[in-house]
């Protein structure tokens, strides 16, 4: 039990660090830890995280933490994985607005909830970062992003748009807010940054106003 780890600080009790067996009361106690974990990062940010400073956050021992995640990288994947999907249902309820609105209000009612500095901003920017300086070891923090920014994406293109558009158009737009989010917060001008949005909004008004496209390329009769 995590009672005999608290009270037994070497692990002796279980031979080792036992992991949750996922019992109702061990995901809501694996639950309490994250999100206190959670409250730290987003205002601290990565620099200088380990499982003790989780620890002290969580007001627990490194070992407790052990018992419910497989190590630091994966306390700090679930971190990151969680602020970025707050994130993203942020964004994705600025960009309800009326059934008909096209796919470039949508995603220009986004922009503002992507470029805010809100609570947790400044994690997601540093496990960008840690993306990039160490690919072997934080590459799934970068790959991460795609899996949970893609179908939010996809989900808000036009409905009677092809499997195919709808990708090639979703994976086109992600591709470029993430370069100018990275452009802007590494020291990038906001202005220029603001103005590449404008040609992207227009680009998508431009494809929502074109016919559909050949799936599969043109029929042969």
């Amino acid at each position: 039990m995590e009672q005999d780890l608290e009270h037994d600080p070497e692990g002796r009790a279980g031979g080792g660090y036992r992991r949750s067996t996922g019992t109702k009361r061990g995901e809501a106690r694996r639950r309490d830890l994250l999100d206190r974990v959670i409250r730290d990062v987003a205002v601290n940010g990565l620099v200088d995280f380990s499982l003790r400073r989780a620890a002290r956050a969580a007001d627990t021992t490194h070992k407790v933490l052990l018992y419910h995640f497989d190590g630091v990288d994966d306390l700090l994947r679930q971190v990151v994985v969680e602020l970025r999907g707050r994130r993203i249902d942020g964004a994705l309820a600025a960009a309800q607005g009326p059934e008909h609105a096209s796919l470039a209000d949508r995603v220009r009612s986004m922009w503002p909830v992507l470029t805010s500095d809100d609570s947790g901003q400044l994690a997601l920017d540093q496990a960008i970062g840690l993306a990039m300086y160490d690919a072997d070891r934080y590459g799934e923090l970068g790959r991460g992003s795609s899996a949970l920014y893609l179908p939010a994406l996809l989900s808000i293109c036009p409905e009677e748009w092809s499997d195919r558009r709808k990708q090639e158009v979703a994976s086109m737009v992600l591709a470029v807010l993430r370069g100018f989010l990275v452009h802007w917060r590494t020291g990038g001008s906001l202005d220029g940054v603001e103005t590449g949005f404008a040609a992207l909004v227009r680009a998508l008004e431009r494809e929502q106003a074109a016919d559909e496209p050949f799936a599969d390329g043109p029929s042969v009769d």
